[in-house]
């Protein structure tokens, strides 16, 4: 199979994960659900927690599975096949259990989030492993880019389609079909990037280490690497940003913002992904991941920046939410094309399963502090959570700031 044929491929399951990822996106449609059914700030911090701890944690012990096995295909299907089913089991219990209590309802969906959450972290390793040995890395920005540009379009059509669905559906059957069409396109993404099939290993043969050798290697890579370290260190206070992230669409929902067009911030949201898609696949390629990276940090201040303003101001302004959302699309996919790209870049060929592993399952703790979030805006208000937030993108940009030019 040639480098465009798998470029294609990739890029093709990526732009069905993107569009069915946006209609479970824990910042808005997620959020939203949430807090319809439970009207707490602590499940509704729990969302974004869930979400990204089960992404990374399972990360660790995958990423030696296949560095180990030297295959990293099989993993990817577990992930990819189990998230999918995990989307259609919470669909069919929205549209059965309509009638049934809040409580309950709000209890299974957060169990189904969290299964769904600890599935796709099965996927993170083998996905980064498969995409560097298939696509080299002078491609890669762009590949995520394509993407995210495909995806960002066909989720821009998702975005409108659930706005009708919304709110010509009573709650919460129109949350059941929204999510149902999420499980539809990742089984699409799925089958387009088993295709691509197992690329060949490289030419130095994985060592083969217990678990508890591979875990002393871990630690040997974060003391002696310290790009690496800083990375970490980074994506830590990245983690911390975060918190903030599923009280947004509380704020907006606060400053007057109906909830019942939720899918116009999620709309705002792809759009702001799908623009600055050329953007980030340029500069990663032609001015380095690194540099990607540290602009990013840098302008991740601005989101809280501009919500205590708002609040300062005593302005209820709905609309600055749709721009607001609009910002922080474009920021979170320049984020993720910047760090999948630079821990491709520091990850040594035959170890990228094993570096993967022990990067996401460091920094994994960090995306449980939305749980703490929900805590302190229920005893203190959500401006002490924008707060923090402001004061973690200052420290992410710092610790960036240092890493070697010659990355």
């Amino acid at each position: 199979m040639s480098t465009r044929q798998k470029f294609a491929k990739v890029a093709g399951a990526g732009v069905a994960f993107q569009a069915g990822s946006a209609a479970i996106d824990s910042a808005t449609i997620m959020s939203a659900l949430v807090f319809q059914l439970s009207g707490s700030p602590v499940l509704v911090g729990a969302v974004t927690a869930i979400l990204r701890f089960g992404w990374l944690f399972p990360q660790l012990f995958v990423g030696f599975l296949a560095q180990r096995g030297g295959s990293s295909m099989f993993y990817y299907k577990i992930g990819a096949f189990g998230r999918a089913l995990a989307m259609a089991v919470m669909a069919l219990v929205l549209w059965i259990g309509a009638g049934w209590s809040p409580g309950v309802l709000v209890t299974l969906v957060m169990v189904i989030w969290v299964i769904y959450a600890f599935i796709s972290g099965v996927v993170g390793v083998p996905y980064n492993d498969l995409v560097a040995r298939s696509v080299p890395s002078n491609l890669r920005s762009r590949l995520l880019a394509t993407r995210f540009f495909g995806g960002g379009l066909l989720a821009l059509a998702i975005a409108a389609l659930s706005d009708r669905i919304i709110g010509a559906l009573a709650f919460p059957l129109s949350y059941a079909v929204v999510i149902g069409m999420a499980a539809v396109l990742m089984l699409v993404s799925s089958f387009t990037f088993s295709a691509l099939g197992e690329p060949a290993p490289s030419a130095k043969k994985p060592a083969k280490p217990g678990f508890f050798a591979y875990l002393r290697d871990g630690v040997g890579v974060f003391r002696a690497n310290r790009n690496f370290r800083l990375f970490v260190f980074a994506q830590w206070c990245g983690g911390a940003v975060l918190m903030a992230m599923p009280f947004y669409v509380v704020q907006a929902s606060l400053a007057g913002f109906d909830l019942s067009g939720v899918a116009m911030l999620l709309g705002a949201q792809v759009l702001g992904a799908l623009v600055s898609n050329l953007l980030w696949g340029w500069w990663g390629d032609a001015l380095g991941k690194r540099s990607l990276l540290q602009a990013i940090a840098i302008a991740r201040v601005f989101p809280p920046l501009l919500v205590i303003i708002l609040g300062l101001s005593g302005l209820n302004a709905p609309l600055a939410y749709v721009g607001l959302f609009f910002v922080m699309g474009a920021l979170a996919n320049g984020l993720t094309i910047a760090v999948i790209g630079f821990l491709m870049e520091i990850s040594p060929d035959d170890q990228r399963p094993a570096y993967s592993g022990y990067f996401n399952a460091i920094t994994a703790p960090a995306f449980l502090l939305p749980l703490l979030a929900g805590g302190l805006a229920a005893l203190f208000g959500l401006w002490v959570v924008f707060v923090l937030s402001l004061l973690a993108a200052l420290g992410q940009s710092l610790f960036l700031l240092r890493i070697d030019k010659t990355v």
